[in-house]
């Protein structure tokens, strides 16, 4: 039978039911091969920055952890990275589906979080977070790092008001920054401390774990 004119699909000529696309469109298997290129597994979702605990955090770990291609450190400072997109020739088809569809980038540089710890509802350095930041200091005056800006970010976990919380994690983000500048010589103009209260918890299943009390830094350009 037929509906409204048209023949019945079971009676459709071979060349309408079973001719691919690709054929046809020679240029179209490249440009969706280099988009699978460039999304590869980055397209899933992205975990967080590593926890680097007082033994793990060495000169190295950090300067690989923040180092950016500059043009890519605003992505970082909003909780993007960098991702790695195959070379296309402008005003191709390539060049205009790469525009169109920009993959995911892949977590991980410009971020390092910190697990500095603090005495219970006190922002006083300790001497274990004292080692620390000297480490971080000499990465962020080493050569791969002296041409960026960071962003000290001070985390809280949920317990007392959220008022409480984000002024701590304020707090905690200045000494931060302030013992950077003022005891290690890194120039304030590269620091901006940031307090996020216990906003963005690493540890959703245990609220007062001590990830969740922790430094994040960021490169922001």
């Amino acid at each position: 039978m037929s509906l409204g004119g048209w023949p019945s699909p079971h009676r459709l000529p071979m060349e309408l039911t079973m001719k691919p696309c690709l054929p046809r469109c020679p240029g179209l298997a490249p440009v969706l091969l280099a988009a699978l290129l460039a999304a590869g597994p980055w397209a899933m979702a992205q975990p967080a920055a590593p926890l680097l605990s007082n033994d793990q955090v060495t000169e190295d770990a950090l300067v690989d952890a923040l180092a950016v291609d500059p043009a890519y450190a605003d992505d970082a400072a909003s909780g993007a990275t960098r991702g790695f997109r195959p070379a296309v020739r402008p005003g191709t088809a390539s060049a205009k589906l790469e525009a169109s569809a920009q993959p995911a980038k892949p977590a991980a540089p410009g971020r390092a979080s910190l697990l500095i710890t603090f005495p219970t509802g006190s922002a006083e350095l300790t001497p274990e977070t004292i080692k620390v930041l000297q480490t971080l200091a000499r990465a962020l005056q080493s050569d791969k790092l002296a041409g960026f800006m960071f962003r000290i970010e001070g985390h809280a976990d949920p317990r007392g008001t959220p008022e409480l919380n984000l002024k701590l994690s304020q707090d905690r983000a200045e000494a931060v920054a302030t013992y950077l500048s003022e005891k290690m010589g890194v120039l304030p103009e590269r620091l901006l401390p940031v307090g996020k209260g216990a906003t963005e918890l690493l540890n959703q299943q245990q609220p007062d774990a001590p990830e969740n009390r922790r430094v994040t830094i960021v490169t922001t350009q």
